[in-house]
């Protein structure tokens, strides 16, 4: 799709602010950022006139489970966690995403345009994880790339899960163990399969530790869900063992061990910060966290965990972390550049920048200003919601509709 955004106060995030920029789309990815008289506009190019509003790259949500547990659906709409095997490697949420979740609509009123999906926290390993648009008819015409990481569970959450089966594991010395089995395995397994193809004999797969052996040899991040900072050191303590990229997720204490967090160079996906203190592991939690991770020198990418958080609400969270002590130039940059460098997008989404994909949010002011709202929301330069002042309501674009060749 090509379109012209122009007029407009252009926030590329990787780079100056624009006052009376252009962002020029063609064939669905960004041709031109710059001042309006600096970019030229090809004949028959929609324009469309931003003047006095703020432009910005969709928001990337870098841990949500957008249409694997669904809004208003109930047990038919939930299939977030497979709580029947400690190790799911081999589950992908991408075969669990109905497009058709409430929560993708939701997502582009919040200029929310990418999302990572992921399997829940119920297993110590939980599954791939893949990210998508949040527009389209099927996932596979969403589809950015798959898999993205592989997500696994520390704490609380998967030692009540199988302790409530009498099974392994029950405690947290469970939980590790299962993790550190699980890439034990993959290791073996990895060495008898190169054996195996150095003297051209069959070798019989395993979907699960094909997928490990992934994470072992750095093809594919690993997406620690973690909130105590006990776990954390636990976290890291395994990513040392076997030598993979660990990416903390949730991280409600990680606070508490940000220098060494900083230190080993670990990303942080910080959130979600709109909650009670709903269970023991979540004593510490503050809004304050990503500010004090990013001044230690820590990447932070904040999170809704939708639905835990409605995801339209992605950019609010934000706000109040500059309100706690988030720097407010860092601040645009944990929802857009940030989480789409940590997840590996950043060849596609998180900036206004030419090569990347056009998403692009019109906003009626500074997002970060509670009484902004997106006006307009394009992905791939095609325009999928429209905010209707009139009727004050935002339409959201039939995907379903393909206009008459």
């Amino acid at each position: 799709m090509n379109i012209a955004i122009t007029s407009g106060h252009v926030v590329p995030i990787d780079s100056d602010p624009i006052d009376g920029g252009t962002v020029l789309v063609l064939d669905g990815r960004i041709a031109a950022v710059g001042p309006d008289a600096e970019v030229a506009v090809p004949d028959g190019v929609r324009v469309v006139d931003a003047a006095g509003a703020w432009v910005l790259p969709g928001f990337v949500e870098a841990h949500g489970h957008l249409g694997v547990h669904e809004e208003a659906e109930g047990w038919a709409g939930q299939d977030t966690n497979e709580m029947t095997d400690p190790n799911g490697a081999r589950m992908r949420a991408l075969d669990a995403i109905n497009p058709a979740d409430t929560g993708f609509a939701d997502a582009l009123a919040g200029g929310v345009t990418s999302a990572v999906i992921k399997p829940g926290s119920g297993n110590p390993v939980g599954g791939q994880t893949v990210a998508v648009k949040c527009w389209g008819r099927s996932v596979d015409e969403m589809l950015i790339r798959q898999p993205v990481s592989v997500k696994s569970a520390l704490g609380e959450n998967p030692k009540r899960v199988y302790g409530e089966k009498k099974q392994l594991p029950s405690t947290r010395q469970g939980v590790a163990a299962v993790i550190r089995d699980a890439f034990t395995r993959a290791q073996d397994y990895r060495a008898r399969r190169e054996h195996a193809r150095s003297e051209d004999k069959p070798f019989e797969r395993d979907p699960s530790l094909e997928v490990l052996v992934r994470v072992l040899d750095g093809e594919l991040p690993w997406c620690q869900h973690t909130h105590r900072a006990d776990d954390i050191a636990t976290a890291l303590r395994l990513a040392d063992e076997f030598g993979y990229r660990v990416v903390i997720n949730h991280a409600t204490e990680a606070h508490l061990l940000a220098d060494e967090i900083a230190r080993r160079g670990v990303p942080v996906i910080s959130g979600p910060l709109f909650t009670t203190r709903s269970k023991v592991e979540l004593r510490q939690r503050t809004l304050a966290n990503p500010g004090i991770l990013t001044r230690a020198g820590v990447k932070v990418a904040i999170t809704t965990d939708h639905p835990v958080v409605p995801i339209n609400f992605l950019v609010h969270q934000v706000t109040l972390s500059v309100k706690e002590g988030l720097d407010r130039d860092e601040a645009l940059r944990t929802i857009t550049a940030n989480p789409a460098g940590i997840m590996g997008l950043d060849d596609r989404v998180g900036a206004l920048r030419p090569g990347l994909d056009g998403d692009v949010v019109i906003w009626s002011g500074d997002p970060l200003d509670v009484m902004s709202r997106a006006l307009r929301v394009f992905i791939e330069g095609r325009e999928v919601y429209t905010w209707d002042a009139a009727r004050a309501t935002g339409e959201v674009a039939d995907p379903y509709y393909r206009e008459p060749v």
